[in-house]
């Protein structure tokens, strides 16, 4: 009988619990995935440097979109340049325009009088237009220019 009562010998558990990790794991997902898109949210501009230099020229006109003191849009192609544009037609000239010239320069030319919103605005629309960069046309200081 003492046989059957032999010790077994306890070996210990080299197990983890995973369990909380996986809760953290998901916390840290669900935070990730709520605030990433926050942050892709935007125009992408490229901006000039203060002192930068005039672009150089490669032989393409660019497409200049011009915001008025009134926040009309007006786009230097088509037959009627100064005549107002909406959005949409804004939209669809550009894309025309980026179809069949790729690689054509895109700039915003905006009234110094004119609200931030309509050239950040007219910038937006030029991206739904498939513009990849979009250049703001500035004149040069008087303190620059001596």
């Amino acid at each position: 009988m003492a046989d059957s009562h032999k010790r077994k010998k306890r070996r210990s558990m080299s197990e983890i619990n995973v369990v909380p990790y996986i809760d953290v794991t998901l916390v840290l997902l669900v935070i990730f995935m709520i605030t990433a898109p926050l942050l892709t949210q935007g125009v992408q501009v490229e901006l000039p440097k203060a002192a930068s230099e005039p672009m150089s020229g490669d032989n393409k006109e660019p497409l200049v979109v011009t915001v008025n003191k009134q926040g009309n849009y007006f786009v230097n192609i088509g037959d009627e340049q100064e005549k107002p544009i909406d959005n949409d037609v804004l939209v669809a000239r550009v894309a025309a325009v980026l179809r069949n010239q790729p690689g054509t320069p895109v700039m915003v030319r905006g009234d110094k009088d004119v609200s931030y919103g309509k050239v950040v605005t007219a910038m937006a629309l030029l991206q739904k237009a498939g513009a990849p960069n979009v250049g703001l046309v500035t004149e040069t200081p008087e303190s620059v220019k001596k």
